[in-house]
């Protein structure tokens, strides 16, 4: 185990640091300028500018840049936002609390509505109930966060007027907090449900077929004693592990969902980077999120391994 962990994390540490240099030549090769505000600023004079952009070390080569970036970094500092005008640290933690407030949400929902019916699809397998569970897990497959959310707002905004399509973070109070949260909660979780609804069923379908779970029926044993004990929690093993690796994709989803609602969280903040060009804020979300999903990665081998005796990481 100690040897898989130390070789797992060199790999992911050059997986990183590959990743931060892919990222960081992109935004530096795109078009635009982290100064074009004051291109169009009359009593900006141009002296003024390139001054800035000297200061700032936009004129510097990408190579000098991207070192610069990178020390700061490891030293925990993730220099200014270009826009904000802040610290890029408590630009992001400040909008981070949202995020997770909604992302952490939507990630309890689709395990609430993926492990029951993932259980029941496989103990009726092929049944109605079966069937319709299927069909909408392949739409959840289908369909992109960013079409649901439309929907949504279009039905239950426009039309029924029940639920506000603005998230306001200055909202007080329980419930108009969670009327504003429904939606993208409800658009996150879903998505992720959908994938785990269907892995949920073809683990049950392995394990109540095993020879463990036909001799358990042959004691006598009540079906539910026999599903609930004996089948489905084997069934968690591979599941447990798959949620893992959900956690990343969940705060990944949550980048299109904040911007389809105006949620003030990290997401749109990537997203405003982008346009703006604000590299510190995109490079501090962006490899935030890779780290994410090495590090879930390397968490689901390790869950398996615990929870499997039969598996041995070497």
């Amino acid at each position: 185990m100690g040897r898989y962990l130390i070789r797992r994390l060199l790999v992911s540490i050059v997986t990183l640091i590959a990743i931060s240099m892919v990222v960081f030549g992109i935004l530096a090769i795109a078009p635009g300028d982290p100064l074009s505000g004051f291109a169009s600023n009359p009593n900006v004079p141009p002296e003024l500018r390139e001054r800035i952009r000297k200061t700032m070390g936009l004129d510097d080569p990408i190579h000098v840049q991207y070192a610069k970036w990178a020390t700061a970094y490891v030293q925990g500092d993730w220099l200014q936002s270009y826009s904000a005008k802040v610290p890029v640290r408590d630009y992001v933690l400040s909008r981070l609390p949202t995020t997770l407030k909604i992302s952490g949400s939507a990630f309890l929902l689709s395990i609430l509505i993926a492990v029951p019916i993932g259980v029941l699809s496989a103990v009726k397998q092929y049944s109605v109930f079966d069937q319709v569970a299927t069909t909408f897990a392949f739409l959840g497959f289908s369909l992109p966060t960013f079409f649901t959310g439309i929907l949504m707002i279009l039905l239950f905004s426009v039309y029924l007027g029940w639920l506000p399509f603005v998230y306001d973070s200055e909202v007080r109070g329980f419930w108009p907090n969670v009327k504003q949260s429904i939606m993208p909660v409800a658009v996150l979780g879903l998505a992720g449900a959908a994938q785990l609804m269907r892995f949920m069923r073809a683990s049950m379908l392995e394990i109540i077929s095993q020879d463990y779970v036909r001799t358990a029926r042959a004691k006598g044993l009540r079906e539910n004693s026999v599903i609930l004990l004996h089948a489905m929690r084997n069934a968690l093993i591979p599941v447990i592990t798959v949620l893992a690796l959900q956690i990343p994709e969940v705060f990944g989803g949550a980048i299109i969902t904040e911007q389809i609602f105006r949620i003030p969280g990290i997401g749109r903040a990537l997203i405003d980077g982008i346009y703006s060009k604000d590299v510190p804020v995109v490079m501090a979300i962006t490899f935030g999120i890779a780290i994410l999903v090495v590090t879930f990665n390397i968490v689901a081998d390790i869950l398996y391994a615990v929870l499997d005796p039969r598996i041995r990481l070497s």
